[in-house]
């Protein structure tokens, strides 16, 4: 059978992710990849074994070999390079934010429904084995009724006043930082996991770093520094470090979550719990292979993730023995899984259901950030305002 063939826009940090992640697929082949200039794009073809080098993504849209893009860019640029994919007719998967607003991700989405093209966005949380088993556990009422939702995303890579990068910038990185960068993961992740929307928030942000220290030299996301760097600029920085939000969902349940950007030794701990009327469950990914379950009237217990011992629905998300740890770039390659399976059978995306995150989501993401963002503003309940029309 002949290879789905791919093209990559943006090298930075999780554009590599991306082509490792496709690579161990089999039937995906990455040919083609874009950077910033020809002499940029051409090193980095060559350092990760890739055909095609493009100065220009627009040249790579016009090649007729390349049947899916994957968006790898920094935010600002989202919107405008995914609106170009879905109009030269490729399939799209995009990076988080889909776009810098709700108006944009909407029009990403009727776009993509228009041109009939599989659209995608890696919001690779939910493809965690022990993840889907939990989404399924509470499916079939295994925890009684979800009363609570809560948790956070805590990180610690922008600590330090010297810490920078051009995710702090709001006219490249937009608006919301830590609420639009992980944020739109633990949103994404307890969504999928409850089966349930997220309607309304009350939010309260913080710029625990008012002035960063910029560097002369630039510095890759999560790279590290020289103990003594020569020059500094001081920087304004007007994007939250920090937020915490009361959410309510479409069924009443209520919920809130905390992200930081600033918490000394968290290094990428997204975790939630979710509170049943008969039963508890929490999951954390810095340890992705155990689901804690609690109990009134019985000793607690630790579910490790394990084939044999999963519901149906939950068993294909795992492709190892018990014990045989999957993790974060595990998930990365389920999504990539998914997404290439729904392609290779020719599914169609305005009526087939999708295994992964779609345009649908990115934008249902987006109106949860507008109303967080709007809610901190203006000190008070927001609703999620998501037009039907567009998810119709």
């Amino acid at each position: 059978m002949e290879k789905v063939k791919v093209g990559i826009i943006g090298t930075g940090f999780i554009g590599p992710t991306h082509i490792e992640a496709i690579r161990r697929l089999g039937f995906v082949e990455v040919v083609g990849l874009a950077e910033s200039s020809q002499e940029a794009a051409e090193k980095k073809a060559a350092e990760l074994g890739i055909p095609k080098a493009y100065g220009d993504y627009r040249d790579m849209l016009r090649d007729s070999e390349i049947q899916v893009v994957h968006n790898c860019t920094p935010n600002h640029l989202h919107f405008a390079i995914n609106k170009e994919i879905i109009l030269a007719g490729k399939h799209v998967l995009s990076e988080k934010p889909l776009a810098m607003s709700s108006e944009e991700s909407a029009e990403l989405l009727a776009l993509a429904k228009e041109y009939k093209v599989v659209h995608g966005v890696n919001f690779n949380y939910r493809q965690f084995p022990i993840v889907k088993q939990l989404a399924t556990m509470i499916k079939h009422g295994e925890l009684g009724k979800v009363n609570l939702v809560h948790g956070s995303y805590l990180q610690d890579w922008l600590l330090f006043e010297t810490d920078f990068n051009w995710r702090l910038a709001p006219g490249v990185g937009g608006k919301s930082r830590a609420v639009a960068d992980i944020g739109s993961h633990w949103c994404d992740t307890v969504q999928y996991v409850t089966g349930k929307r997220i309607v309304e928030v009350f939010a309260d942000l913080a710029t625990v770093i008012p002035v960063r220290k910029k560097s002369i030299s630039n510095v890759a996301t999560f790279g590290a520094k020289k103990a003594q760097e020569e020059t500094y600029e001081d920087v304004p920085i007007s994007t939250e470090d920090y937020a915490s939000v009361l959410v309510r969902f479409e069924d009443g349940t209520r919920g809130v979550f905390t992200v930081s950007q600033v918490s000394a030794g968290r290094k990428n701990r997204l975790s939630f719990e979710i509170n049943g009327s008969q039963h508890s469950a929490y999951w954390n990914q810095e340890e992705p292979e155990k689901l804690w379950i609690g109990h009134r009237d019985k000793a607690n217990e630790v579910l490790l993730a394990d084939p044999a011992l999963f519901s149906p629905e939950a068993r294909s998300a795992i492709h190892h023995p018990g014990g045989h740890n999957e993790g974060w770039p595990d998930a990365l390659k389920h999504g990539m899984l998914n997404f290439y399976t729904f392609i290779r059978e020719g599914k169609n995306p305005l009526h087939d259901q999708a295994n992964f995150a779609t345009f649908e989501d990115g934008h249902i993401s987006m109106c949860i950030t507008d109303a967080i963002l709007e809610s901190h503003q203006q000190q008070k309940w927001v609703k999620v305002q998501v037009e039907q029309e567009v998810l119709s």
